[in-house]
């Protein structure tokens, strides 16, 4: 069987430093992802909490933090019960602005874990959506 991995690719009309902001410091990812109580950086937990309940959504630990070119997490979600999964983002500066790309890594297997998938497939979609919009209301202010 096929690993159950997520892939994305975005352009956005900005810089690799304001990207990074926007998936590293908790005003910016609040904008279109989960606020964590602090900073993304190597070595520090990753704990994402729910806007308006304050519920504990996400955790893991964040194992590499280049900037502004490469985020990696490990990732974990209620639903994932003891499954811990990896959260790869990487920054390439093209001509105009910048190339964002997520792998998603290490999801459960198998028909059972089919409906979690497709429910993280839909959520980095409608979340890297948001992020586009936010950076590029941004850029045209």
């Amino acid at each position: 069987m096929t690993d159950a991995d997520l892939r994305k690719s975005i352009y956005l009309n900005a810089k690799r430093e304001t990207v990074w902001e926007y998936l590293t410091q908790p005003d910016r990812l609040a904008e279109w992802f989960h606020r964590p109580e602090r900073p993304l950086e190597q070595g520090s937990k990753l704990e994402m909490f729910g806007t308006e309940s304050g519920d504990l959504l996400i955790w893991g630990e964040v194992t590499v933090a280049r900037a502004p070119e490469y985020l990696e997490y490990s990732f974990t979600v209620k639903p994932m019960g003891d499954a811990v999964s990896t959260v790869k983002w990487t920054l390439t500066q093209v001509a105009g602005g910048t190339q964002l790309s997520l792998e998603h890594e290490g999801l459960p297997q198998g028909a059972e874990a089919f409906g979690l998938i497709l429910a993280l497939d839909k959520g980095w979609d409608d979340h890297i959506a948001r992020m586009r919009d936010a950076i590029h209301e941004l850029v045209v202010a």
